[in-house]
């Protein structure tokens, strides 16, 4: 029935009285109901008849849902390396801290085969370069895929054409005013950029021009629709530009890095408060419990190039807290710093460190004993999106 969505009441009488036992749900209806759904679920409801199927396609529908995942507390998405796979992990980011409480990462919500090399997460949707060989083993490429850890659908974009052989680092970026995602590619020769759209009939890369060549770092973040990424002009000189990359417009801008910035590889791009901030530690790779300080610098003003310092000095309680090698997966609003296991161990725990009252808690992680000694990489405020590819 066009509108609605009948509902049949199972009897063991004649098909007149069925037909009097049905009941019609108004669209609105179906589409409360089926907001209220687990992603997986959605995923697989999708397949139950046309209604379903165009319901959970609309683009309201999908609004409806993210604003409901959104309004829901943030959480965890871990991504565990493996031989050849990335296993997605979901976890609620815990909230009233207290001594000893746990993150049970046991939401094993997807699985992505033959992987080259992670890229991000933004939105809900993840971006990583997979390796594919064209007519023979001597000939491979590295191309971009997208995939919805929450759905477990996966996309392979075109392969991008370039003049010569280059390989590329791709960013995912979110268009809220637009409502589109679009890839970013930056061809490692520093003079080519490519964009895709998404959601589009047929998925096409088209080159956009950029004024300054340079080259990526691989570190960046989308906030607000703006791709940041850090760059450097010369390929073997040290990071000297912020590169801002206006999802709408497909614009370029720049920022000058001071040369005061002890940057480092461990290095964190941030979302402080809907501003660019970079998060290090005093130590050049990963975060030990020989670490004394974090070093915060927030991008004030795009214009002017204008940034403010922050500098958190580490309680001597640090040192009794920290066992192994942790990366910086950033901050939680403007008052805690995340820090997480570089490699997945039986008693890996994530660490808060709270700048204000310098008060550090231990999360511990379950559920993801199986990748013992595999490369952990969390990724802070995943929401889940139903968006399909």
């Amino acid at each position: 029935m066009k509108g609605g969505l009948t509902i049949s009441r199972r009897v063991t009488r004649s098909t007149t009285t069925l037909d009097r036992n049905s009941l019609t749900l108004p669209v609105e209806v179906v589409t409360e109901i089926l907001s209220r759904l687990p992603s997986k679920s959605i995923a697989r409801c999708h397949c139950v008849c046309k209604l379903w199927s165009s319901v959970i396609r609309s683009q309201d529908f999908t609004e409806l849902f993210l604003t409901k995942s959104c309004a829901r507390r943030p959480q965890l998405l871990f991504a565990c390396e493996g031989r050849s796979e990335i296993h997605f992990f979901s976890s609620p980011q815990p909230e009233n801290l207290e001594d000893n409480s746990y993150v049970v990462a046991t939401n094993h919500i997807a699985r992505s085969p033959r992987y080259y090399k992670l890229f991000g997460c933004t939105n809900g949707f993840f971006c990583y370069g997979a390796e594919r060989i064209l007519k023979g083993w001597n000939n491979r490429w590295i191309v971009t895929v997208i995939c919805n850890p929450s759905t477990g659908q996966s996309l392979t974009l075109p392969r991008l054409k370039t003049r010569i052989r280059v390989e590329a680092e791709s960013y995912l970026g979110y268009d809220p005013i637009a409502k589109q995602f679009k890839v970013l590619s930056a061809c490692d020769d520093g003079k080519e950029f490519h964009v895709l759209t998404l959601g589009t009939k047929k998925l096409s890369w088209r080159l956009v021009e950029c004024c300054i060549r340079h080259y990526s770092s691989g570190k960046w973040i989308c906030i607000s629709g703006v791709l940041y990424y850090i760059a450097k002009e010369i390929r073997y000189s040290v990071e000297s530009m912020v590169v801002c990359f206006d999802l709408r417009t497909e614009k370029f801008s720049f920022v000058n890095l001071l040369r005061r910035f002890n940057r480092s590889p461990s290095t964190t791009l941030t979302n402080y408060n809907g501003r660019l901030g970079f998060l290090m530690s005093s130590e050049d790779y990963y975060v030990t419990r020989s670490c004394k300080r974090f070093e915060l610098w927030v991008l004030r003003d795009v214009a002017k190039h204008e940034w403010s310092r922050h500098v958190y000095v580490l309680p001597p309680v640090w040192k009794g807290v920290v066992e192994d090698r942790l990366d910086i997966a950033g901050m939680v609003g403007v008052d805690e710093i995340v820090l997480t296991p570089c490699f997945q161990r039986v008693s890996s725990c994530v660490i808060y460190y709270n700048v204000k009252s310098k008060t550090i808690r231990e999360v511990g992680i379950q559920g993801m004993e199986a990748f013992q000694g595999k490369r952990l990489n969390t990724y802070l405020n995943y929401v889940e999106n139903v968006k399909f590819l």
